[in-house]
């Protein structure tokens, strides 16, 4: 098991890096590392269909959890592709690029593009273990729970964005707090949808032998969504610019979804 693991994982890297060089490239003609976030979920599509490649086909979860990737990551690029349209450089790039000066584009190569290419091999790693753990053939519980999970996280992701999105869309709404819809139960309904699907992708890979160690993926989504870059990073901000975000603190639930307090 150990050698499958490493004969795939480490070409997955080498694809990994290469591709999020090919990113860091285009950023630098583009003058806009933004454009790294449109590749995150391509970055997952890329490396699941690398790896299904790369072994031949015993299971139909080897199929599956590919398609189920590809679902996702080409929703979420077309997403953030469509918000960003017509902005700037986001402002957490802009302010290195500030901070570092003519420094900037060897530095963001490492600490922003390879980063990003590290983060989602490592993350990918269940991707990796339904190609090379490839029994039980059949569907067990655990895929059927997997299943579930990525269609509860997909709903929750691509409704939360569509009522953002069309919460923003009405000028009436400049300052204004989101607190209607899914976003009536959880402050961050389309963050919460990714860790939960990634907890849906880690279920089957789970349904194989010996992959245990894959829960590092989930558990790594969800600590980045909630701890770093998601929740924690957004609403940092929030509490000062929109007046009423601190009483929507007060009644909403951060995460997981709750009936609002009074």
């Amino acid at each position: 098991m150990i050698e499958q693991i490493t004969a795939l994982a480490w070409p997955g890297l080498a694809v990994a890096l290469g591709l999020t060089s090919l990113v860091w490239l285009a950023s630098l003609v583009k003058r806009d590392a933004s454009i790294i976030d449109i590749f995150w979920g391509l970055g997952f599509v890329t490396l699941a269909w690398f790896y299904r490649s790369r072994v031949p086909v015993d299971s139909f979860r080897q199929t599956l959890v590919p398609m189920l990737v590809t679902l996702w990551g080409l929703r979420l690029a077309i997403h953030i592709l469509w918000r960003n349209r017509g902005r700037d450089e986001d402002y957490r790039y802009a302010a290195m690029r500030k901070k570092w000066g003519a420094r900037f584009p060897l530095l963001s190569l490492v600490i922003v593009f390879w980063l990003q290419g590290f983060l989602f091999w490592v993350i990918g790693m269940p991707l990796l273990q339904v190609q090379i753990s490839r029994q039980p053939i059949g569907v067990s519980w655990l895929d059927l729970v997997g299943l579930g999970l990525f269609a509860i996280g997909f709903f929750f992701e691509v409704v939360g964005d569509f009522q953002l999105a069309r919460f923003k869309a009405n000028p009436a709404n400049n300052g204004k707090v989101m607190d209607s819809g899914l976003w009536r139960y959880t402050r961050h309904p389309n963050y919460f949808g990714d860790a939960i699907l990634w907890w849906g992708l880690g279920c089957l890979a789970l349904a194989t032998p010996g992959a245990a160690w894959t829960l590092v993926s989930p558990l790594l989504m969800s600590l980045l969504i909630i701890k770093v870059s998601g929740v924690a990073l957004l609403e940092k901000g929030l509490g000062s610019t929109k007046p009423g975000y601190r009483d929507y603190v007060r009644r909403t639930s951060a995460f997981f979804p709750w009936p609002p307090g009074v």
